[in-house]
């Protein structure tokens, strides 16, 4: 394990050992050539985490109790992850990212920065969350409400919110905001019966 910023860790955690914790955010570059490690956020583990091999932890990251990383992992400045939940195997969460308690995130899960996950949410393997519709940095984030299920390979579309108990079916692309208790799935995503 690597600890460049300031980390604190809980009891009965396990870090293996090709793990970064700390890692400067994109306003501290500069802390990698100069040294002044004093400016880097403090990273948090709580007690219980399991991190594995190749996963990053950036500066001003809060892993709950009972967190655990699967390989190849990058969490981002400005993530909090809730206590009882699963970031699988090559799994992107960008800076400020909110993940709930309970949450499942399968292997290989993109979330741009910003996104809110709530509580007791799965997220299938693959799914794609994006935060710019045009590709111009007009950065609109996305909500999934508690207990929302996200099939494989869907991506959610910028500004939309994912309504609490939804369904959204594997390979969807869902454009719009889904809603409470709704199921969708297709290209574009439409509610179905």
């Amino acid at each position: 394990m690597k600890k460049i910023g300031p980390v604190k860790v809980g009891d009965d955690t396990h870090i293996d050992d090709d793990v970064v914790l700390g890692y400067p955010g994109k306003y501290h570059r500069d802390i990698l050539l100069n040294g002044d490690k004093k400016k880097l956020a403090l990273t948090v583990l709580g007690n219980n985490v399991l991190i594995r091999d190749k996963t990053v932890v950036y500066e001003d990251v809060v892993l709950e109790d009972d967190v655990q990383t699967g390989h190849h992992v990058l969490i981002r400045e400005g993530c909090t992850v809730g206590s009882g939940s699963i970031v699988g195997s090559g799994t992107i969460l960008e800076a400020d990212c909110h993940i709930g308690r309970n949450v499942s995130i399968q292997s290989g899960v993109y979330l741009a920065s910003g996104t809110v996950v709530k509580d007791d949410v799965f997220l299938g393997p693959r799914v794609c969350i994006i935060n710019d519709k045009m590709m111009d940095s007009n950065i609109q984030s996305v909500t999934i409400d508690k207990g929302a299920r996200i099939g494989a390979n869907a991506t959610i579309i910028a500004g939309v919110d994912v309504g609490e108990n939804a369904i959204v079916g594997a390979g969807s692309v869902v454009t719009h905001d889904v809603k409470k208790g709704a199921k969708v799935y297709g290209v574009p995503a439409c509610e179905r019966k």
